[in-house]
Protein backbone atom coordinates (compact mmCIF):
# COMPACT_ATOMS: atom_id res chain seq x y z
CA UNK A 1 0.00 0.00 0.00
CA UNK A 2 1.08 3.60 -0.71
CA UNK A 3 2.02 5.64 2.33
CA UNK A 4 0.16 8.87 2.70
CA UNK A 5 3.27 10.64 3.01
CA UNK A 6 4.69 9.30 -0.35
CA UNK A 7 1.11 9.64 -1.62
CA UNK A 8 0.89 13.62 -0.70
CA UNK A 9 4.53 14.27 -1.69
CA UNK A 10 3.23 12.87 -5.43
CA UNK A 11 0.19 14.45 -5.81
CA UNK A 12 1.55 18.06 -4.37
CA UNK A 13 4.46 17.79 -7.59
CA UNK A 14 1.19 18.76 -9.87
CA UNK A 15 1.94 22.62 -8.06
CA UNK A 16 4.90 24.57 -9.29
CA UNK A 17 5.94 25.44 -5.58
CA UNK A 18 6.30 22.22 -4.67
CA UNK A 19 8.02 21.24 -7.86
CA UNK A 20 10.79 24.13 -6.79
CA UNK A 21 10.99 23.45 -2.83
CA UNK A 22 11.66 19.52 -3.48
CA UNK A 23 13.40 19.65 -6.87
CA UNK A 24 11.36 16.96 -8.05
CA UNK A 25 9.07 16.31 -11.10
CA UNK A 26 6.91 13.60 -12.59
CA UNK A 27 6.81 11.72 -15.94
CA UNK A 28 4.33 9.63 -17.24
CA UNK A 29 4.25 6.37 -19.31
CA UNK A 30 7.18 3.76 -20.59
CA UNK A 31 8.48 5.81 -23.42
CA UNK A 32 8.64 9.21 -21.13
CA UNK A 33 10.31 7.46 -17.96
CA UNK A 34 12.76 5.17 -19.91
CA UNK A 35 13.93 8.12 -22.06
CA UNK A 36 14.41 9.96 -18.85
CA UNK A 37 16.13 7.25 -17.05
CA UNK A 38 18.39 6.99 -19.58
CA UNK A 39 19.68 10.21 -19.85
CA UNK A 40 21.91 12.55 -16.57
CA UNK A 41 18.06 13.62 -15.38
CA UNK A 42 18.48 10.89 -11.83
CA UNK A 43 15.59 8.53 -10.88
CA UNK A 44 14.13 9.45 -7.25
CA UNK A 45 11.04 7.00 -7.69
CA UNK A 46 9.64 4.41 -9.73
CA UNK A 47 5.79 3.69 -9.59
CA UNK A 48 4.61 0.54 -11.41
CA UNK A 49 1.05 -0.77 -11.71
CA UNK A 50 1.96 -3.63 -13.90
CA UNK A 51 4.94 -5.93 -12.83
CA UNK A 52 6.27 -6.75 -16.24
CA UNK A 53 8.15 -3.40 -15.51
CA UNK A 54 10.07 -3.97 -12.34
CA UNK A 55 13.41 -5.08 -14.36
CA UNK A 56 13.60 -1.48 -15.48
CA UNK A 57 14.97 -0.16 -11.92
CA UNK A 58 15.42 -1.83 -8.88
CA UNK A 59 14.27 1.60 -6.95
CA UNK A 60 11.13 0.48 -8.07
CA UNK A 61 7.15 0.62 -5.67
CA UNK A 62 4.50 -1.54 -7.16
CA UNK A 63 1.05 -0.42 -6.91
CA UNK A 64 -2.35 -1.06 -7.49
CA UNK A 65 -3.71 0.46 -10.33
CA UNK A 66 -6.26 2.76 -7.93
CA UNK A 67 -3.24 4.07 -6.34
CA UNK A 68 -1.91 4.88 -9.55
CA UNK A 69 -5.25 6.49 -10.67
CA UNK A 70 -4.68 9.01 -7.35
CA UNK A 71 -1.05 9.97 -8.33
CA UNK A 72 -1.42 10.23 -11.90
CA UNK A 73 -2.09 13.79 -13.80
CA UNK A 74 -3.64 12.01 -16.81
CA UNK A 75 -6.96 11.40 -17.23
CA UNK A 76 -5.96 7.62 -18.61
CA UNK A 77 -3.12 6.83 -16.40
CA UNK A 78 -0.52 4.70 -17.69
CA UNK A 79 0.49 1.62 -15.67
CA UNK A 80 3.99 3.77 -14.86
CA UNK A 81 5.15 7.00 -13.52
CA UNK A 82 8.65 8.22 -12.05
CA UNK A 83 9.65 10.68 -10.09
CA UNK A 84 12.98 12.99 -11.23
CA UNK A 85 15.25 15.01 -9.78
CA UNK A 86 15.42 18.66 -11.36
CA UNK A 87 18.87 18.44 -13.06
CA UNK A 88 20.89 22.14 -13.07
CA UNK A 89 21.19 23.87 -16.14
CA UNK A 90 23.93 23.78 -18.07
CA UNK A 91 25.76 26.60 -19.68
CA UNK A 92 24.18 28.26 -23.04
CA UNK A 93 25.88 27.42 -26.17
CA UNK A 94 25.15 30.92 -28.19
CA UNK A 95 27.86 30.22 -30.77
CA UNK A 96 25.10 27.71 -32.22
CA UNK A 97 21.05 28.36 -33.04
CA UNK A 98 19.34 28.72 -29.83
CA UNK A 99 15.14 29.64 -29.18
CA UNK A 100 14.12 31.87 -26.90
CA UNK A 101 10.22 32.00 -25.62
CA UNK A 102 9.02 35.26 -24.43
CA UNK A 103 6.02 34.66 -22.07
CA UNK A 104 4.92 31.23 -23.59
CA UNK A 105 2.15 30.23 -21.37
CA UNK A 106 0.40 27.04 -22.65
CA UNK A 107 2.21 23.57 -21.50
CA UNK A 108 1.14 22.00 -24.48
CA UNK A 109 3.02 24.72 -27.03
CA UNK A 110 5.97 24.63 -24.81
CA UNK A 111 6.26 20.93 -24.60
CA UNK A 112 5.61 20.79 -28.19
CA UNK A 113 8.45 23.39 -28.89
CA UNK A 114 10.98 21.09 -26.93
CA UNK A 115 10.45 18.33 -29.36
CA UNK A 116 11.08 20.68 -32.08
CA UNK A 117 13.96 22.03 -30.34
CA UNK A 118 15.38 17.84 -30.46
CA UNK A 119 13.92 17.38 -33.55
CA UNK A 120 16.09 19.94 -35.32
CA UNK A 121 19.44 19.51 -32.92
CA UNK A 122 18.76 22.89 -31.19
CA UNK A 123 20.38 22.06 -28.17
CA UNK A 124 19.56 25.31 -26.03
CA UNK A 125 16.40 26.49 -24.91
CA UNK A 126 16.01 29.63 -23.14
CA UNK A 127 12.82 30.73 -21.30
CA UNK A 128 11.72 34.22 -19.53
CA UNK A 129 11.08 33.56 -16.17
CA UNK A 130 7.10 33.86 -16.71
CA UNK A 131 7.26 31.35 -19.19
CA UNK A 132 5.35 27.80 -18.04
CA UNK A 133 7.71 25.61 -15.97
CA UNK A 134 8.77 22.94 -18.27
CA UNK A 135 8.66 20.23 -15.63
CA UNK A 136 4.82 20.62 -15.78
CA UNK A 137 3.22 17.21 -15.94
CA UNK A 138 1.41 18.73 -19.14
CA UNK A 139 4.50 19.83 -20.50
CA UNK A 140 6.84 16.99 -19.32
CA UNK A 141 4.33 14.46 -21.24
CA UNK A 142 3.82 16.66 -24.53
CA UNK A 143 7.38 16.68 -24.81
CA UNK A 144 7.12 12.59 -25.18
CA UNK A 145 11.07 12.26 -23.81
CA UNK A 146 12.82 15.38 -25.45
CA UNK A 147 13.19 16.94 -22.47
CA UNK A 148 16.10 14.88 -21.33
CA UNK A 149 17.94 16.49 -24.42
CA UNK A 150 17.17 19.86 -25.08
CA UNK A 151 19.18 22.43 -22.08
CA UNK A 152 16.28 24.63 -20.64
CA UNK A 153 17.25 27.72 -18.61
CA UNK A 154 15.01 30.10 -17.39
CA UNK A 155 16.55 33.74 -17.04
CA UNK A 156 16.19 37.52 -17.24
CA UNK A 157 15.44 37.42 -20.89
CA UNK A 158 15.99 41.09 -21.77
CA UNK A 159 19.56 40.92 -19.41
CA UNK A 160 20.43 37.85 -21.33
CA UNK A 161 20.46 39.57 -24.82
CA UNK A 162 21.84 42.43 -24.01
CA UNK A 163 24.73 40.53 -22.78
CA UNK A 164 24.98 38.74 -26.06
CA UNK A 165 24.89 41.97 -28.53
CA UNK A 166 27.45 40.21 -31.00
CA UNK A 167 24.89 37.51 -31.57
CA UNK A 168 22.19 37.90 -33.91
CA UNK A 169 18.52 38.69 -32.67
CA UNK A 170 16.10 37.70 -34.33
CA UNK A 171 12.13 38.16 -33.54
CA UNK A 172 9.21 36.71 -34.93
CA UNK A 173 6.41 39.36 -36.09
CA UNK A 174 3.46 39.74 -38.08
CA UNK A 175 5.18 42.65 -40.02
CA UNK A 176 8.50 41.20 -39.91
CA UNK A 177 10.33 40.44 -43.46
CA UNK A 178 9.17 37.24 -45.54
CA UNK A 179 11.19 34.86 -44.08
CA UNK A 180 11.52 32.85 -47.49
CA UNK A 181 13.23 36.21 -49.28
CA UNK A 182 16.26 36.21 -46.03
CA UNK A 183 19.26 35.05 -45.68
CA UNK A 184 19.40 33.35 -42.62
CA UNK A 185 21.93 32.71 -40.32
CA UNK A 186 23.33 29.29 -39.38
CA UNK A 187 23.57 30.74 -35.15
CA UNK A 188 22.04 33.24 -33.30
CA UNK A 189 19.22 33.30 -31.00
CA UNK A 190 15.41 33.24 -32.24
CA UNK A 191 12.33 35.15 -30.11
CA UNK A 192 9.01 33.55 -30.37
CA UNK A 193 6.55 36.00 -28.27
CA UNK A 194 3.77 35.10 -26.28
CA UNK A 195 0.21 33.40 -27.84
CA UNK A 196 -1.93 36.27 -27.52
CA UNK A 197 0.66 39.41 -27.53
CA UNK A 198 3.61 38.67 -29.60
CA UNK A 199 7.25 39.37 -28.39
CA UNK A 200 7.11 42.34 -25.52
CA UNK A 201 8.31 46.02 -26.18
CA UNK A 202 10.77 45.80 -23.91
CA UNK A 203 12.43 42.17 -25.73
CA UNK A 204 11.31 43.79 -29.29
CA UNK A 205 13.98 46.61 -28.77
CA UNK A 206 16.72 44.16 -28.67
CA UNK A 207 15.96 42.74 -31.85
CA UNK A 208 18.33 43.07 -34.86
CA UNK A 209 16.42 41.33 -37.82
CA UNK A 210 12.30 40.74 -37.15
CA UNK A 211 11.25 38.04 -39.61
CA UNK A 212 7.35 36.63 -40.47
CA UNK A 213 6.04 34.06 -42.12
CA UNK A 214 3.63 34.99 -44.92
CA UNK A 215 0.12 34.72 -45.08
CA UNK A 216 -1.01 32.71 -48.53
CA UNK A 217 -4.10 31.99 -47.92
CA UNK A 218 -7.14 34.37 -50.08
CA UNK A 219 -8.74 35.59 -46.85
CA UNK A 220 -7.87 37.09 -43.76
CA UNK A 221 -9.87 35.55 -41.14
CA UNK A 222 -6.91 33.78 -39.54
CA UNK A 223 -4.53 36.17 -37.28
CA UNK A 224 -2.03 34.48 -36.50
CA UNK A 225 -0.23 30.96 -36.27
CA UNK A 226 -0.24 28.84 -33.19
CA UNK A 227 3.43 29.65 -31.24
CA UNK A 228 4.14 26.08 -31.60
CA UNK A 229 3.21 25.82 -35.57
CA UNK A 230 5.38 29.05 -36.15
CA UNK A 231 8.55 27.58 -34.09
CA UNK A 232 8.09 24.58 -36.59
CA UNK A 233 8.12 26.45 -39.79
CA UNK A 234 10.84 28.72 -38.67
CA UNK A 235 13.00 25.94 -37.47
CA UNK A 236 12.33 23.89 -40.56
CA UNK A 237 13.06 27.08 -42.87
CA UNK A 238 16.72 27.83 -40.65
CA UNK A 239 17.98 24.08 -41.25
CA UNK A 240 16.83 24.32 -45.02
CA UNK A 241 18.53 27.32 -45.25
CA UNK A 242 22.51 26.14 -43.82
CA UNK A 243 21.97 22.79 -46.08
CA UNK A 244 21.60 25.14 -49.00
CA UNK A 245 24.72 27.83 -47.95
Amino acid sequence: MLPKSQLKLITSLAQKKYRNEHGLFIAEGFKNVTELMDSRIKLQQLYISNPVHATISKNHTLITDKELRKISQLKSPNDILGIFHVPDSRPIETNALVIALDDVRDPGNLGTIIRLCDWFGVKDLVCSRNTVDCYNPKVVQATMGSLSRVNISYIDLKEFLQNNEETSIIGTFMNGRNIYNEMLPTKGVIIMGNEAHGISNEIAEQVDNRIAIPRFGDNNVTESLNVAAATAIILSEFRRSSIEM
